[in-house]
């Protein structure tokens, strides 16, 4: 007596004999971060302080005006000449 085959006999070969999907069932994540209101405030006075480092030291207008007095010879008396002498003192620690 001959019995017919109906099906494979190695079920992986047939693929999907017991009604797997062969898809897999993933789920995206995607990476995501969040301040607290304390961390972007310190980053806004770190960006504050990054500016205000990288401003010029020297003020042209105060430079003009300073040219200005240079250029009177009236501006410079004794009054200036030792106010001048006390603060080069006064920085120099004598």
């Amino acid at each position: 007596m001959m019995i017919d085959r109906i099906g494979s006999i190695n079920p992986i070969a047939s693929g999907n004999t017991y009604g797997w999907n062969n898809q897999v069932n993933q789920t995206i994540q995607t990476d995501s971060i969040s301040l607290s209101k304390e961390a972007l405030e310190k980053s806004k006075l770190y960006r504050a302080q990054e500016l205000v480092a990288s401003a010029s030291d020297v003020r042209l207008d105060r430079i003009e005006e300073l040219k200005q007095k240079l250029a009177d010879p009236s501006y410079i008396n004794d009054t200036i000449i030792h106010a001048i002498a006390d603060k080069i003192m006064d920085v120099l620690g004598l």
